[in-house]
């Protein structure tokens, strides 16, 4: 692959993607998630396994599509992008009953010790990969959301760049350059939440917010995706 060709390529995949962070369904899904963080280095570790998640779908998908060499068939493309709708919608209701039901200290667990039940605040479930620890729900919400936009990157690559190299390129850097440009913008968002989090009832009223947007978002977007498909 020519080395400007190679460089052409890096820079707009990873400017693109950079910009991809900012699409509204993207914002809408993690605004949701860094509602509940009250600390801005959390939002960045959130925000980053988001696109962690993103980032291997996208990939493993444009990898595929590419070396084949086809486009992704519509309707399945149509069936992800439902997909995300319905997260949207799965994520709104979670921040509004999150919010209904927050404590002092943020949403609350209840469990059982010695037949006595009682609640405290609880944190996002994880995994450890060696010495990463990474939050299972927003790479789950960053891999749907890799799914649904894998299709249009690929049939972009393919109508655009000549090699498979320079493609496959593109589309790992774009990748990479979304993991940058949301990570920062969860630190952005949760620097103010984690001072608003003091604020109890300002706080709820944040999640509240967030969760009602992405709700209806959601079904802005998934009623014609519903229309098409059926």
């Amino acid at each position: 692959m020519p080395v400007l060709e190679l460089i052409t390529s890096s820079g707009l995949g990873s400017l693109l993607g950079m910009r991809h962070a900012l699409e509204p369904d993207h914002l809408a899904a993690v605004s949701t998630l860094v509602s509940e963080e009250r600390s801005s280095y959390q939002a960045v570790l959130l925000g980053a396994c988001w696109g962690l998640g993103h980032t291997l779908a996208l990939v493993a998908a444009g990898a595929v599509l590419v070396v084949l060499r086809v486009e992704m068939p519509a309707r399945v493309a149509d069936l992800f992008e439902l997909s995300v709708a319905f997260m949207l919608i799965a994520l709104g209701v979670r921040a509004i009953y999150q919010a209904a039901r927050q404590g002092r200290n943020g949403p609350v667990h209840a469990h059982q010790h010695r037949g006595r039940v009682h609640a405290h605040a609880s944190g996002a479930a994880h995994v450890h990969i060696g010495t990463w620890t990474l939050a299972v729900r927003p790479l789950i919400v960053g891999a749907v959301h890799g799914l649904a936009g894998s299709g249009a990157l690929t049939a972009l690559v393919l109508a655009t760049l000549p090699t498979t190299g320079a493609q496959l390129a593109y589309v790992g850097l774009f990748g990479l350059g979304s993991t940058i440009g949301m990570a920062a913008l969860s630190g952005l968002l949760g620097w103010p939440l984690a001072r608003l989090g003091a604020n109890r009832a300002l706080a709820r009223a944040v999640s509240m917010t967030v969760g009602v947007v992405s709700t209806g978002l959601g079904i802005v977007w998934g009623y014609p995706l519903v229309a098409r498909i059926w």
